[in-house]
């Protein structure tokens, strides 16, 4: 009779926990991944369940790895996901320019793994899948603008004969000449006709 209680006990719990097990098996125990792709350096990766193929959401834990052709390596860097595209994963590390073979790992919630090869160019500044902000390429200099034209400097001119002679008679014209009397010979002048008069008025009167 106490057995009873615990044989419906055990039947409860299981079919309670059966229905979140099933899905979880019909995933698969294995991640598949795949390399699909990069943008501005930042390779992407598509993990989703061997068995059915649906995206690997949720809790996920994946790394990668490269390797240039002139012998250059990366990594590993850990996979975050990407905003708004289930099951697709990328790296805030961005790959310089150059052809790359790159490797991806998966440690949860299933091992996988996958490989591909990329042309990656020179990345552009804010331009990532985790953000969608662009921006300005690297290694390229803003442009400097040219500065702004400045009027050549006045050089005198040596003057011309014409310019002297002008010079010259304007010259005469502002200098007084030297045959005007002024005021000094104009009061000798009167002092002598004032003497004539006097003398001839002098002579006039002894006359009388």
């Amino acid at each position: 009779m106490r057995t009873r209680p615990l044989v419906v006990a055990l039947a409860l719990a299981g079919a309670a926990v059966l229905p979140a097990a099933v899905p979880v098996a019909a995933h698969g125990d294995t991640v598949h991944l795949d390399v699909s792709g990069q943008r501005n350096g930042r390779v992407s990766t598509i993990a989703t369940w061997e068995d059915d193929h649906d995206p690997v959401t949720g809790e996920f834990t994946g790394t990668l790895a490269a390797t240039a052709t002139d012998g250059r390596t990366v990594g590993p860097w850990r996979l975050v996901a990407v905003p708004g595209e289930p099951g697709t994963y990328t790296t805030r590390e961005i790959l310089p320019a150059g052809h790359w073979r790159v490797s991806v790992d998966c440690a949860f919630p299933s091992p996988g793994h996958g490989e591909g090869e990329l042309d990656v160019e020179a990345a552009v500044i804010g331009d990532s899948p985790l953000s969608g902000a662009t921006g300005a390429t690297t290694g390229a200099p803003a442009p400097i603008p040219a500065p702004a034209p400045t009027a050549p400097p006045t050089v005198p001119t040596a003057p011309t004969a014409a310019d002297s002679a002008a010079r010259a008679r304007s010259a005469a014209r502002d200098t007084p000449s030297d045959t005007t009397p002024d005021a000094a010979t104009w009061a000798a002048i009167g002092t002598a006709v004032a003497a004539v008069v006097l003398v001839a008025t002098g002579f006039w009167l002894r006359r009388r």
